[in-house]
């Protein structure tokens, strides 16, 4: 695979961090917690993007498998059930990356806590080589620090590699100013400032992660990943989704 390879015209983004919560791979069907089908899906829509020359991060949760917030209300200490979530993540990322590889796309995992038999160690020159190589580099076990998300995780990580976005791919297609589930009359964003998400206590993302964004300017795309081709169009600059930004 050669280095550098060009970005495609159309791309308006040349390195992107995709945000993916767990539960995007659990099965609707099925309700496994890693449906090989959605996950497929999801692969062939990152396969796409990077066909596009994309340099392409992916930050991946747990939550299909474990949530350590959920674990306090069963008994277990929020430490402990944060590190037993940050090992979920890991199990989504490995499940990506076997995935992604089937489809012949080169891929490495680091990881935020040591395990070298499965994953790299996160190091942020060899990150950075590996997508200057072409590869997509999948981050799990979030920062390797309890009482932080993975939102967190992938607003640091877009801060350290000066990624251009972060893509964070949910099942709502956009920013509301209120729940669009609960209140027909909802309305959704094209557009929103950090400033304005803020005043209107907007959910976009949890506070620490939301900080971290607006003070080092990396702007946020929020959008429902519902739609097979939705992240070539994020990548794009098709209208989709909300925009977060200074």
């Amino acid at each position: 695979m050669r280095e550098h390879k060009p970005v495609d015209p159309r791309a308006k983004y040349q390195r992107v961090v995709l945000k993916l919560s767990g539960e995007v791979l659990r099965g609707g069907k099925t309700g496994d917690p890693i449906d090989a089908v959605t996950l497929e899906k999801v692969c062939k829509q990152v396969q796409e993007i990077h066909d596009l020359g994309v340099q392409v991060c992916v930050i991946i949760g747990g939550g299909n498998i474990f949530r350590g917030l959920n674990g306090v209300q069963r008994g277990v200490d929020r430490t402990t059930g944060d590190y037993m979530g940050m090992l979920a993540t890991v199990i989504n990322g490995l499940a990506l990356m076997d995935c992604l590889e089937k489809l012949g796309v080169n891929t490495r995992v680091q990881s935020a806590i040591p395990m070298n038999q499965i994953a790299e160690p996160f190091i942020l020159r060899r990150a950075m080589r590996h997508l200057e190589k072409g590869r997509v580099v999948i981050f799990v076990a979030g920062t390797g620090n309890p009482y932080f998300s993975t939102d967190t995780t992938a607003a640091l990580r877009a801060s350290e590699l000066h990624a251009d976005i972060i893509l964070k791919a949910t099942k709502v297609d956009g920013v509301y100013d209120k729940d669009p589930k609960k209140y027909p009359d909802a309305v959704r964003f094209e557009t929103l400032t950090f400033i304005e998400a803020l005043k209107q206590r907007l959910n976009v993302m949890d506070s620490t992660a939301f900080s971290l964004c607006m003070d080092n300017n990396v702007p946020i795309l929020v959008f429902d990943l519902g739609d097979e081709h939705a992240i070539r169009k994020a990548i794009t600059g098709e209208k989709i989704g909300t925009l977060v930004k200074n």
